[in-house]
């Protein structure tokens, strides 16, 4: 759904936009090499994560819920902060919101099913208020984002999301 909405709203959109000149010409092997090398860490740095969230949860003595939700999630979104953080800073917020919204929807639906045709996981009674809070904090995002003349995400309801995550930590941190 959220894709064919994107969809539409490409094709209504009558603006050209112009290429940025960048003064180098693209180079598919080059391209294809930084891909496939970028793969490859990936592929090392996932499994690193892995194995330094379980030492930390032995070490710390806290719940593998309690890491994931925070060490884990922070240290895997940091490089949709980055691409967000770029994108906005060349003026480019379809960009800054598409990945954010896109990689949840991907994770959401495409990761947590494949990881689930996996091996099935369980959901803990004690994991019913983080989906609350995954609901509440997207039909926040929707509220902000499609209500008003200008739909657009302004600065204070940005602080508003900020701390509302910091909340969310303590929230998580207290509950162990």
């Amino acid at each position: 759904m959220f894709l064919y909405y994107t969809a539409g709203i490409s094709r209504n959109n009558t603006k050209t936009e112009e290429k940025e000149p960048s003064g180098k010409s693209d180079n598919l092997l080059k391209s294809l090499f930084w891909m496939a090398g970028g793969l490859v860490a990936l592929t090392f740095g996932s499994r690193w994560v892995v194995l330094g969230a379980i030492g930390i949860t032995h070490v710390l003595k806290a719940s593998e819920s309690l890491i994931g939700l925070t060490i884990v999630a922070i240290g895997t979104s940091l490089p949709e902060l980055a691409t967000s953080v770029i994108a906005v800073l060349k003026k480019k917020p379809d960009i800054a919101v598409g990945n954010v919204v896109g990689s949840n929807i991907f994770n959401i639906f495409f990761i947590l099913g494949i990881s689930a045709f996996i091996r099935p996981l369980p959901l803990q009674p004690g994991n019913n208020m983080d989906i609350i809070a995954l609901i509440f904090s997207s039909l926040l995002l929707f509220f902000t984002m499609f209500t008003g003349k200008k739909h657009r995400l302004d600065r204070w309801e940005g602080s508003l999301f900020i701390i509302l995550y910091a909340g969310f930590l303590i929230f998580v941190v207290v509950r162990g």
